[in-house]
Formats: structure tokens, sequence, C-alpha cells
């Protein structure tokens, strides 16, 4: 055995709970019952433990005050790699020890960032767009807090947010978007049946936005037309929201494959499905019409 290895098995016992024990004993939990901290913190506050942080879509000005406040403080910033706007590690991370978390695995990741944590380190974990969309954080956290340290979220900027600030839309409109679908196309990780695109485009009022398809993009464009839907449905991509290279591209549900395999996007991109992505077609909301007016009551209206 090199020393190497005989530090990391003194480090690990082998009787120490594997991520996937923490993962399933997390879920049995909460089967029972909520983590008191529910009740007790709400998505602003500054917690103990590893801060697991949404970094945005990539403009370092879409971070949000908390996240850059940790993110300036922290001794160890464990980034998503290149879905992490190097800008943004350079303009707050200058003081801190970075690693990129690409091709680490849990067992890799976990005992990196608690050693740190025990060795009084601040620590912070930064995650590319919300942790909250496809983003694997919660596995991270489970498997941190059987090891002892405590984590918690601090949301972030999801690219189809960025993406409709882009395209200076809404992803809701009245008389055109009523719902809005957040998904992602059948693939290596997710089984056919499980991929419901058809079903919220066949729906009409849905905006979908599809993350993790770029490379996919032809394929549920075909898998659209050969469903009956109609070929002139506006799609929109937007490839690197907010970045300085951001590249959007308007197209149909016919045309669109094409238009991004002819401009090499293989990643990156979200991909806005309906009329929404084209800000077309809506109708006058109630909240500055009619319902303004109303006996000047107060309170809420739908849009």
């Amino acid at each position: 055995m090199t020393d190497d290895a005989a530090s990391d098995a003194a480090a690990t016992p082998t009787d120490s709970p594997t991520p996937q024990d923490a993962i399933d004993a997390a879920s049995a939990d909460r089967r029972t019952g909520r983590d008191p901290r529910v009740y007790d913190h709400t998505a602003g506050d500054v917690q103990d433990g590893v801060p697991f942080i949404g970094a945005g879509p990539g403009d370092p000005g879409l971070l949000t005050v908390t996240g850059k406040e940790l993110v300036e403080d922290a001794d160890l910033v464990v980034h998503a790699g290149s879905l992490v706007n190097s800008e943004l590690l350079e303009a707050y991370c200058a003081d801190a020890e970075t690693v990129s978390s690409v091709g680490k695995d849990l067992e890799a990741l976990i005992p990196l960032m608690r050693d740190a944590h025990e060795a009084g380190r601040t620590v912070v974990r930064l995650h590319s767009g919300d942790p909250a969309i496809y983003g694997a954080a919660l596995e991270q956290m489970d498997a941190l807090e059987q090891a002892g340290v405590p984590a918690y979220v601090v949301p972030g900027v999801t690219s189809a947010f960025a993406a409709s600030a882009t395209l200076r839309t809404q992803l809701t409109l009245n008389g055109t978007a009523n719902h809005v679908a957040f998904t992602r196309p059948q693939g290596r990780t997710l089984d056919p049946e499980d991929d419901h695109i058809s079903e919220f485009v066949e729906m009409g009022d849905v905006t979908t936005c599809i993350y993790l398809g770029t490379h996919a993009i032809p394929d549920v464009m075909d898998r659209l037309l050969e469903d009956g839907h109609d070929p002139d449905t506006p799609v929109t991509v937007v490839y690197h929201a907010s970045w300085p290279d951001e590249d959007v591209i308007d197209g149909t549900v016919e045309t669109i494959g094409d238009l991004v395999e002819d401009a090499g996007y293989r990643a990156s991109a979200l991909v806005v499905i309906g009329e929404a992505g084209a800000g077309a077609g809506y109708e006058r909301s109630y909240l500055y019409g009619d319902w303004a007016n109303r006996n000047g009551s107060e309170g809420e209206a739908d849009d």
C-alpha cells in the first residue's frame, strides 16, 4: 500500500457510511417528516455549514448578493468546472483555493469538502444556474450531513430566466402561456417513457424549456413532427445565456434542428418552445386593466 493509499484508508474507515448509504437514509427520514431547520430558516439566511450556491447562468453580475458575499469569504470553492464562468471565479475567488468538481464522484467530493470543513476552512459549493434545477445538489448535501457537516442552499438564477430576459419576454403571458415546463429530453439518463416534451407542447398554453438537450435538438424536433405537432410552432435556442458569447437562434419545430447543427452547438443552450418565447399573441393582463380600478382594492391578481 502506498503512503497516499494508507492515508486515504486512515481518513475513511471501512465502517463509515458510503454516500449511497447517506442518500438512502436521508430519503427514508424525509418520508416521516421534515427537517426542523425548514421551519427555522428562510432561503436568504446564512447558516452553519457548507452553502450550495447557485452561480447563476453565467454573467457574474447575476450571482446573488448573498452568494457573492459567501464566495468572497471562502477558503475553498468547489465549482462546476466550465459551467461556471471563469470571470466569476476570477472576480470573487481570488483568495480561495478553487477545485473543479468535473470528473469527481461523490466518493471524492464528500471527503474533500468534509476534511476542509473539519480543518476549519470555509467551504463553498458552487453550482451553475440554480441548484434546484438539474443540480444533483441534494445527494451531496445528504452525504455531507451524514458525515457531520451541515449544508444548505443559496438560490441562483436559472438559465431559463436569463434566456427570457435576453429575449425581452416572459415565460408566462396572458392568453398565450399559462404554464411553464422545465424538462429534459430522453437519452442516457432519461428513458423514452419519461420524456414528456411532446405532451407539454400538445397542451398549447405551456412554454416548454428544455435543459441538457442541446445535442438532442434535431431528434427532439423530429419526434414532435412524428407526433403531429405544428411544424411552424416557434422555437428559440439561447446558447450561453448571459455569457459574452451568447447567441440567439430563432426557428420553428421544423427548422431549428438544422439551424442549431449549422451553428455547431452541442451543449450549454436553453431551448424555448412556444409563442411566449417570441412574445407574440398575448393579451393585456387584468392586473393593469379593469382589476386595477376595482374599488381601489389591494392584493394579488392573476396576470
